[in-house]
């Protein structure tokens, strides 16, 4: 039996318990500074306040003031906090991490530099300290009621070393959690990231859908073109991160589960049907949207790109019109004609 800590009590890092418990482990579940309200409902009741789901019974729920005792003798570290968390994670948790203790991050997102880069937040832990820290970090389709309800689920753990991978697997693999390994960090962490962005842009034909009808009926030819040239896009985000393209199976299925599943498909709704994006944030005051991060921050590293000559605007005409509609006060005008392609074969000419 291994003890495992998870540091930030939301949705995805709560969920991990049931697998982990269900194999035979000690899970000790400890809120943030602003988990206080999660953890005592969830001492009292044994139930997650936001998930809405009850959570084995051996999980033990600890304040933040607590951390130091609940990570005696860990054998994991899961970083659950959201990528609103990052700094306050990098802050003040890595320096207490152990060297031999390895971490694997719920967090999902990249960071852009001025000249375009993207960097995985894996990486960014490891150039935080000088300390030999193995970051790890989970990626793929998978909402957080529906881990916890026990649906079979597919992921995949990336991170430096095959063995440590191997090892966290054997932690959590069960009949209906599935677990690939990849070293490919970069690509993992870009296509998981990027599927936030593009959600919300698949999302905006759910919002045109109501509009035009009067009333919440969904039309899927809309989304479906969405849909497309948002993987079209992802996978040269994917060829600009230098990530392998295999990983298009990641990016793909992510992107289907957030557009049917997830909290971003509500901002993208409410976009869709004309609403600004500050009466839109309004209406979803309290919501967690880590989809606007990464769909700022990635729009900002292609418009440095751009800039340099090294991408051209035309190739990411969905991605740009989210950061309008989010940053810029722009008006809803989906460019579907800029989503229009013409392909020839080699040799079909006559």
């Amino acid at each position: 039996m291994s003890t495992i800590v998870v540091v930030g009590s939301g949705m995805m890092g709560s969920a991990l318990a049931v697998p982990l418990c269900e194999n035979g482990h000690r899970v000790r579940l400890v809120g943030s500074p602003l988990d206080d309200d999660i953890i005592r409902y969830g001492q009292e009741t044994g139930e997650h306040l936001t998930m809405k789901r009850r959570l084995p019974q051996t999980v033990e729920w600890y304040y933040f003031k607590d951390l130091e005792k609940a990570m005696e003798g860990a054998d994991l570290y899961i970083n659950g906090v959201s990528s609103f968390g990052l700094d306050w994670f990098i802050r003040e948790m890595i320096p207490r991490i152990p060297e031999k203790l390895p971490v694997l991050s719920v967090t999902k997102g990249m960071v852009n530099g001025p000249d375009g880069s993207l960097r995985s937040y894996p990486e960014l832990f490891e150039e935080s300290t000088d300390r030999k820290i193995s970051f790890n970090a989970i990626g793929g389709p998978c909402t957080s009621y529906e881990l916890a309800d026990k649906d079979f689920t597919e992921v995949t753990f990336c991170g430096r070393d095959m063995e440590t991978l191997r090892f966290l697997r054997s932690l959590f693999e069960t009949e209906y959690y599935n677990v690939s390994l990849s070293t490919d960090v970069r690509g993992v962490e870009c296509a998981v990231a990027m599927k936030n962005a593009y959600a919300l842009g698949v999302s905006l034909a759910i919002g045109m859908s109501y509009k035009r009808e009067g009333r919440e009926v969904e039309h899927y030819n809309s989304q479906a073109a969405l849909f497309g040239q948002s993987v079209t896009e992802m996978l040269r985000l994917l060829e600009l991160c230098g990530g392998h393209p295999s990983n298009v199976r990641l990016l793909s299925g992510d992107l289907y589960v957030t557009v049917f599943g997830g909290r971003t498909r509500k901002i993208g709704t409410l976009l869709g049907t004309g609403m600004s994006f500050a009466e839109a944030m309004e209406k979803l005051s309290g919501v967690t949207l880590e989809s606007i991060v990464i769909a700022t921050r990635t729009a900002e590293a292609i418009r440095a790109l751009i800039a340099a000559g090294r991408v051209r605007a035309e190739e990411f005409p969905l991605l740009l019109h989210v950061d309008e509609l989010i940053n810029q006060g722009k008006k809803l005008a989906v460019p579907w004609k800029a989503f229009e392609t013409e392909f020839e074969l080699a040799g079909e000419k006559k």
